[in-house]
């Protein structure tokens, strides 16, 4: 017999092994997974169980390849009962079977039943990678949403390989904690420099450093791997959630270097990278650049109400609201909160009102009453606070803060403690009176809320840090200057630090920064010559310097206005003011709350140099023209 397969020709040969080939793989059990396969893989699951169903009484033709195809098509339909039923009929040798015990641990996780998934894992005696990654996939699921448990099995495991790696990384991303991290790094760190060059990997490792904001981790693997459109748009997120959206536009102008094609996500993230900056030139650039048949995706109309509203251009704001055919509840919001940030509270109920019933979700009743917070309409905010049928922390928070503005603090006091009968205390209730408080001048009451606050236990929340300085302004604007002293040594041995002021703004299309009694930038003398120029004009026109807002002692060398002129939106608007030509609109941004001397000092500029300033502060944008501000001092 071998002899005469020896003789055979070349064609005869080939003939003679696809005949054998077609004998074995014709078998009726191959015929099933195959057909079963081609089901499943066409997404036709229900037919491959009926498959299934029809041969499952021969025990020849249900071999355990058979039984992984029907799992699978459970898995997908996500149907338990079936699924169970085919785990309780299978044999011994069958549950032996990695493949079968993996297909068990999956479906069970698709199901949401991750105890028997757990059954199902415990019971395999010799564990490999792939149960462990069957595992920790499930873990992780939207459903299970069990990513600690992923990250703690993870541990477990020996010589891990590339794809437990990613669901490592996966599991960290969405943990997004510092342990998570740590976790995660170090076996990042620990890997070969052949094994982080797998794209799957680097991919896994590069979104956990975005979404765990490692911001130098991020960049190194974003500057060595292969950049593609979704991976800029990793990285200018993070870059905006960080505080860092100069970064978010230097990366498009790399975008633009290296051709990469825009989508409209990218241009979501550049607007709201110019929604943090805030300033209006920059605005307009970006949005010059975006091509007019993006124009109409929802999200990225949405982002550009927000923008406009943030750079105090409303009617910009209106004009893309105007043009959405069906604004959704996100649309209508973004535009209420435009109106409520430039002190159009009128304007932002009306819009409320027009606004559907079953889109008023929280975020629109939050910006609403912040609205009318922020234009001192104390009863019209009220009156939609008792509309509203479920209310939470944050609506009675805004609520509270409406009242503490116009300085109701009884009313606010009892606002706070029908809250606290349905719900735990929340720290930024008291913040909201303690603000009134110290606006003013009541050192009763703030020492009151604060003494409240430490009864809560919030003595390392970044809440506390900014009520502890908003209790020691108050005492140093009431001339209570020991016990403030004695509240900031207190404050500086336990560690907390006060946020330090600062001010940015555009000048001949470079962004400059201002801290504090600055003395960084070039021209800082010509700065300090108009400071002194500013301070006899305000002088002359009868301007006093307010003492209450110095919050420290004073040096032998300094005086009440030099302290005050030397805050970091002053310095910025000197430098505006040495310009040649000096603009008529300036646009200033800082990230705490204007002082009072300041906003009054503004004011009265505003008029004597016969220009319109816009100072966006920590809460607002005030729009100071001819001696009056657009928030009509409710700040």
């Amino acid at each position: 017999m071998f002899t005469l397969f020896v003789l055979l020709s070349r064609r005869q040969t080939k003939l003679c092994y696809f005949t054998i080939r077609r004998t074995i793989t014709s078998s009726p059990r191959s015929n099933i997974e195959l057909e079963m396969k081609n089901l499943n893989d066409k997404k036709h699951f229900t037919k491959a169980l009926d498959l299934f169903d029809k041969h499952q009484q021969s025990s020849e033709i249900l071999t355990d390849k058979v039984i992984v195809q029907a799992l699978k098509a459970c898995t997908q339909l996500t149907s338990f009962e079936r699924g169970r039923s085919i785990h309780e009929k299978l044999s011994n040798q069958s549950t032996k079977n990695m493949f079968v015990q993996t297909s068990l641990i999956h479906f069970y996780m698709q199901c949401g039943r991750v105890n028997d998934a757990q059954r199902v894992f415990d019971s395999c005696v010799n564990k490999n990678v792939v149960h462990y990654g069957a595992m920790m996939k499930g873990d992780f699921t939207h459903s299970n949403n069990m990513p600690e448990k992923a990250i703690e099995m993870f541990k477990g495991v020996n010589n891990p390989d590339r794809v437990l790696r990613g669901l490592l990384f996966n599991s960290c991303a969405q943990v997004r904690t510092a342990e998570a991290l740590d976790v995660g790094k170090h076996v990042w760190l620990s890997m070969s420099e052949i094994e982080r060059k797998n794209e799957y990997v680097t991919v896994g490792a590069f979104d956990m450093f975005v979404k765990c904001g490692d911001i130098s981790n991020a960049e190194r693997l974003f500057n060595r791997m292969k950049r593609i459109v979704i991976t800029y748009g990793q990285m200018m997120k993070c870059y905006n959630d960080h505080d860092m959206p100069a970064k978010t536009l230097n990366l498009y102008e790399k975008m633009k270097v290296e051709d990469v094609e825009v989508n409209p996500i990218i241009f979501v993230r550049l607007l709201d990278a110019c929604t943090k900056l805030g300033l209006e030139s920059c605005s307009q650039s970006i949005v010059k650049q975006i091509p007019a048949s993006m124009f109409f995706e929802l999200q990225l109309q949405t982002a550009l109400i927000h923008m406009w509203g943030k750079v105090s251009c409303v009617n910009e704001a209106k004009h893309v609201f105007d043009k959405i055919n069906k604004p959704d509840s996100v649309a209508y919001t973004a535009m209420i909160n435009a109106y409520g940030l430039n002190g159009m509270g009128d304007e932002a109920i009306q819009l409320y009102r027009r606004m559907p019933v079953e889109m008023r979700d929280e975020k629109a009743h939050v910006c609403v009453l912040n609205a009318c917070s922020h234009s001192g309409l104390v009863n019209e905010c009220r009156s939609i606070f008792a509309t509203i049928p479920n209310k939470n922390r944050f609506i009675y928070t805004t609520m509270v803060d409406c009242l503490s503005r116009s300085f109701f603090f009884d009313e606010a006091k009892q606002l706070i403690e029908e809250s606290e009968r349905y719900q735990p205390p929340y720290l930024p209730m008291y913040k909201a009176i303690l603000s009134g408080a110290r606006n003013r001048k009541d050192v009763s009451l703030a020492r009151e809320i604060t003494q409240r606050i430490k009864q809560l236990g919030h003595t390392v929340d970044d809440d506390f840090i900014s009520a502890s300085v908003l209790f020691g302004n108050t005492l140093a604007s009431s001339g209570e200057l020991e016990e403030a002293s004695q509240l900031r040594l207190e404050m500086s041995q336990s560690g907390m630090k006060k946020k330090a002021g600062v001010s940015w703004t555009e000048v001949n299309g470079e962004i400059v920064e201002f801290r504090v009694k600055d003395r960084r930038h070039p021209r800082t003398d010509e700065i300090y010559d108009e400071l002194d120029r500013i301070e006899k004009e305000l002088t002359e026109h009868g301007h006093k310097f307010d003492a209450s807002w110095i919050t420290r002692e004073m040096r032998s060398n300094e005086t009440v206005a030099s302290i005050l002129n030397s805050h970091s939106e002053r310095l910025a608007l000197a430098y505006h003011f040495i310009q040649r030509p000096v603009p008529s609109r300036i646009q200033i941004v800082k990230n705490l709350r204007i002082c009072g001397d300041c906003h009054g000092a503004i004011k009265l500029i505003s008029r004597i140099r016969q220009c319109e300033i816009i100072i966006r502060d920590a809460n607002r944008i005030h729009l100071f023209s001819d001696g009056k501000c657009s928030c009509n001092d409710h700040f």
